[in-house]
């Protein structure tokens, strides 16, 4: 994985214990929107949005609620992606840091899926023009993470999907065990402890997003939404900060 930073990224490079936190909520906030997503919208994947064409290829075989949001999500997912890419340019090009802008552009669409959930439950048709609308727009909140994740926060670990960090674990887990005189230690030690939270934490997230969608429904939303307002508030303070001492 490249370590290169972007400009836009250095307001992100945050030490050691803010990299953790925002590595840590992000990745949680993704494990619970996707998996509430997946059990309230009919096996939706807000996040791993590539999931969603297995679910449409099954239909090949057998029935499948919620095709056209499915069919939709790529789309809207890599629009998401290219408007968040535009916007975090265009706050670079006027050298403001871009990290609590987009965090607070995902609260706000966070705080849209909860609110057309809402209005939209009980859900009983997935092809409803408003229970489509209620997964696009988790698939926007996610698109605006995924993108963030690569430019903004580019030296941090990825806090979506979870295979990279996963094989990545893996491998070092091995080499740590029984690597050789050829294996660096010390570099592998570092990326194992830097990737561990954000898979730990996903897991944690999608755990927690199937069990409160159980007892509170959509308003569980309210969950990772104030864990992004807090991230966004945080950046705030810390950007503000550093143009006091600068």
């Amino acid at each position: 994985m490249s370590t290169e930073v972007p400009h836009s990224a250095k307001p992100a490079s945050a030490t050691a214990p803010e990299s953790r936190l925002l590595t840590v909520g992000l990745s949680f906030t993704a494990g619970f929107v996707d998996t509430l997503a997946f059990v309230a919208l009919f096996s939706f994947f807000a996040a791993h949005v590539t999931g969603n064409f297995v679910v449409v290829g099954s239909a090949l075989g057998q029935p499948v609620h919620g095709l056209i949001a499915k069919l939709l999500a790529l789309p809207t997912f890599i629009a998401a992606v290219a408007a968040t890419r535009l916007y975090g340019r265009w706050l670079e090009r006027r050298k403001h840091a871009a990290a609590a802008p987009l965090l607070t552009v995902q609260t706000i669409f966070l705080m849209t899926f909860m609110a057309l959930g809402l209005f939209a439950a009980p859900i009983t048709d997935a092809d409803a023009p408003l229970a489509v609308l209620t997964a696009l727009s988790s698939t926007v909140a996610m698109g605006v993470q995924n993108a963030a994740s690569r430019t903004v926060f580019a030296s941090l670990s990825p806090t979506t999907v979870m295979t990279g960090n996963v094989t990545q674990l893996a491998i070092d887990a091995v080499d740590l065990i029984g690597g050789g005189p050829e294996v660096a230690l010390n570099p592998v030690r570092a990326r194992f402890k830097r990737f561990w939270p954000p898979v730990l934490a996903f897991a944690v997230g999608a755990a927690c997003g199937a069990i409160s969608y159980k007892f509170g429904g959509f308003l569980s939303i309210l969950v990772p939404t104030v864990i992004v307002a807090a991230l966004a508030i945080h950046a705030r303070v810390r950007e503000r900060a550093a143009n006091i001492t600068s």
